[in-house]
């Protein structure tokens, strides 16, 4: 029961509710398991530096973002973000068709692109509270090669989690 509701997007009206004070973690099942053992990953500035910037399913990442305008985006993000906000750009491999989830810790934007075109998001959501996931975007995707466009973040550093959902 605990993994269903973890899966589920929170309803709209948790958004508007006050933070909890969280006194401990929450307990975190799969596939967020690594959530608070993220690998170090630098992202990438441009396309070709995808091939340096390889996340893999189900392993959370700290990415390093760099500051927008060194960002050269294979597609406009539709929130870039300022002058003073980080981005950058990721590669992951999606084996077989399944919806993916991209879990972020910050409400940063994110857009998944495949072939030079923004894939459609399938839902929205937020973590479990006192998780440390923010925000969650689940995408209905193919066998393939995406690009993980991260923008508009506040800071130098995010955590970032893509896995399929089963």
């Amino acid at each position: 029961m605990a993994l269903c509701a973890m899966l589920m997007p929170w309803p709209a009206s948790a958004a508007m509710e006050e933070p909890v004070a969280c006194s401990a973690p929450a307990e975190l099942v799969q596939p967020f398991l690594s959530w608070r053992n993220p690998i170090a990953l630098q992202a990438a500035s441009t396309r070709k530096g995808t091939a340096k910037a390889n996340l893999s399913a189900g392993q959370a990442a700290a990415l390093t973002l760099l500051p927008t305008p060194e960002v050269a985006y294979v597609l406009r993000p539709e929130k870039p973000g300022g002058s003073v906000s980080f981005g950058g750009l990721a590669r992951f491999v999606v084996p077989t068709a399944a919806v993916w989830r991209v879990a972020l810790g910050s409400g940063a934007w994110v857009d998944v692109v495949k072939d030079g075109k923004a894939q459609p998001s399938v839902a929205h959501g937020h973590g479990p509270q006192c998780s440390g996931i923010r925000k969650m975007v689940d995408y209905e995707l193919q066998p393939g090669s995406y690009t993980l466009q991260i923008s508009a973040n506040g800071e130098d550093r995010l955590t970032v989690l893509v896995t399929p959902l089963q």
